[in-house]
């Protein structure tokens, strides 16, 4: 949701978005191991709203001929720093004639943090306990060089306003003639296995409104275990917003599909994946209301991808992920340096 934020202040500087995505060399090249494939990323791209056309195997150092091959007027990135294999500011030339322009970064997220999480596995991020001190000790770690600690590698906590609900938000209410259809889940990591089913759900209607109800964080951690969800309930809702599927959230929905819940959305259909529904706390199926109604279907994505699996690729590349981190919070460290050397010179 960090990236999705970052694409909706870029699309209000202008008309039309093109982003400019890397291909897995690349991104090995410059920064470590990719953690989606560049199919999956192209996609998930592809899938955020405010974005109008994607720019595939974009080159890592934006140039002003890349801007001009796709006629763009100027090309906007966060104020943190995108720093090439040797250290160099990658935008210098676009910046110098004068075709850039930035946006401010998303406080509180970055998949450097979100990695973190995931090798982490403790419950720590989501609970209301001190955080554990493995955790504390483990961020620490992780988004930082052997010496100080970068602002934009650095972890810190995110915090949900109503504002940037509205600003992810549709707004759109349901329209008269459109089909209602009610999803829910944990979307946790939301990524390309969900884009596919929402997609899938989306062809069902030719006019869908698709309503995610997203489960609190408790409820996650009862039916998946371990130190899920990943993300809390206020990221979660954010990154489903993003995607151009989604009408509506349902913050913090119940478990069971209740009558009462699709009566006052008018809920048309309820579709679930392929992915194992586990039972109510009672034991009893969660959706036996819209079964009853005869308004319950199942989805198959074609995609067999899930929130374990991602945490399975981090894990495995684990050590990759952490040398990764540390090198570039030492060249984000290296450029603060030598920004200060700048400063006091001039003074």
């Amino acid at each position: 949701y960090g990236h999705s934020n970052q694409l909706r202040q870029a699309r209000a500087m202008g008309d039309y978005l093109i982003v400019g995505v890397h291909t897995d060399e690349e991104i090995a090249k410059h920064k470590g191991p990719p953690v989606f494939t560049q199919e999956e990323r192209y996609k998930m791209v592809q899938a955020i709203k405010w974005v109008d056309e994607i720019a595939p195997g974009a080159p890592y150092v934006t140039t002003l001929e890349t801007l001009d091959k796709y006629n763009c007027d100027f090309c906007v990135h966060g104020d943190d720093i995108t720093l090439t294999i040797d250290g160099k500011d990658t935008y210098e030339e676009v910046k110098t004639a004068g075709r850039y322009r930035e946006c401010k970064r998303t406080q509180g997220v970055s998949t450097t943090d979100l990695v973190g999480r995931m090798l982490l596995m403790t419950k720590a991020h989501h609970s209301n306990i001190d955080e554990d001190l493995d955790y504390r000790k483990h961020t620490d770690n992780f988004g930082k060089g052997p010496k100080g600690h970068s602002p934009w590698t650095g972890v810190s906590q995110f915090l949900q306003t109503s504002q940037k609900i509205i600003q992810f938000a549709s707004g759109k209410e349901p329209q008269p003639g459109d089909t209602i259809i009610y999803v829910a889940g944990a979307f946790d990591l939301f990524h390309i296995g969900h884009v596919d089913f929402l997609e899938k759900v989306h062809q069902l209607a030719e006019r869908p409104y698709i309503i995610a109800g997203l489960h609190f964080d408790q409820e996650v951690n009862r039916y998946k275990g371990k130190n899920y969800p990943i993300m809390n309930i206020h990221e979660r809702t954010l990154s489903v917003l993003a995607c151009r599927y989604v009408s509506e959230v349902v913050i913090g929905a119940p478990y069971a599909v209740t009558a009462d819940l699709l009566d006052h959305f008018r809920v048309t259909l309820v579709c679930h994946g392929m992915t194992e529904v586990v039972p109510d706390k009672d034991g009893s199926d969660p959706y036996e209301e819209p079964k009853r109604r005869g308004i319950f279907q199942l989805v198959d994505s074609g995609n067999n991808l899930t929130t374990d699996l991602i945490v399975q690729r981090i894990i495995k590349n684990r050590l990759e992920f952490e040398a990764r981190n540390q090198k570039k919070e030492a060249k984000e460290l290296a450029v603060l340096e030598a920004m200060k050397r700048l400063e006091e010179e001039k003074h």
